[in-house]
């Protein structure tokens, strides 16, 4: 089975319809992490058909509960889930970060090779980046437990802003949100060809009326 087959296939089990550019994007994306991967260690995962599934499809299957405009997704590692939400999402504002100065630049390549006009990244530990304004969500793909995850990037999330935290089995972590803050929604998310429990996680301050 072709990339393109293994991709397609999986978007119509996750019932996601894109265009003829999206999909080549997406392709493309793991072809660049494939090559890229060999010389840099941007992930553990080396067959680019598995790419597809713990990657695209991984990152694809929170797309249906994110809501608009501007995301942060924070120790984006080599794009994940940014990139990918941002081939699928062009309207939306992404900005990458990671510490690890490989990965952010091998993003910053698959901008340029994506052409991708809606995303920036930049190398900077979370606890020290300043935005030139907040975001209305901020994500992140098994960066630390949700906890500390809230705590270190309160600072840069707008007022009626919301967390989306992308999750294995969330169970014991919910009870690490802090006081003056709550969990909106866990959703259980089916990935293909991954049996691997998969969950979202959206936290938003108390009292917060939801855009």
């Amino acid at each position: 089975m072709s990339l393109n087959e293994a991709l397609r296939t999986g978007l119509i089990e996750l019932g996601m319809v894109v265009n003829e550019s999206q999909h080549e994007k997406l392709v493309h994306y793991v072809e660049l992490l494939h090559k890229w991967n060999k010389v840099y260690n941007l992930t553990a995962i080396r067959d680019p058909h598995e790419m597809v599934s713990y990657h695209l499809l991984d990152s694809l299957a929170v797309l249906p509960y994110l809501w608009p405009k501007s995301w942060l997704d924070v120790g984006c590692g080599a794009g994940l889930p940014g990139l990918v939400l941002a081939i699928m999402r062009p309207e939306w504002q992404f900005t990458l970060l990671d510490s690890n100065s490989k990965k952010t630049g091998f993003v910053q390549q698959a901008i340029i090779e994506l052409a991708l006009k809606n995303v920036r990244v930049h190398c900077a530990r979370v606890e020290e980046f300043v935005a030139q304004k907040p975001f209305d969500g901020i994500t992140s793909r098994a960066f630390t437990e949700l906890g500390d995850f809230i705590q270190m990037t309160q600072h840069l999330l707008a007022v009626d802003g919301r967390w989306a935290a992308m999750k294995g089995v969330a169970g014991k972590e919910l009870q690490t949100v802090p006081a003056g803050y709550q969990v909106d929604s866990v959703t259980s998310l089916h990935v293909p060809k991954i049996e691997a429990a998969r969950s979202l996680v959206v936290v938003s301050r108390n009292g917060v009326i939801k855009p």
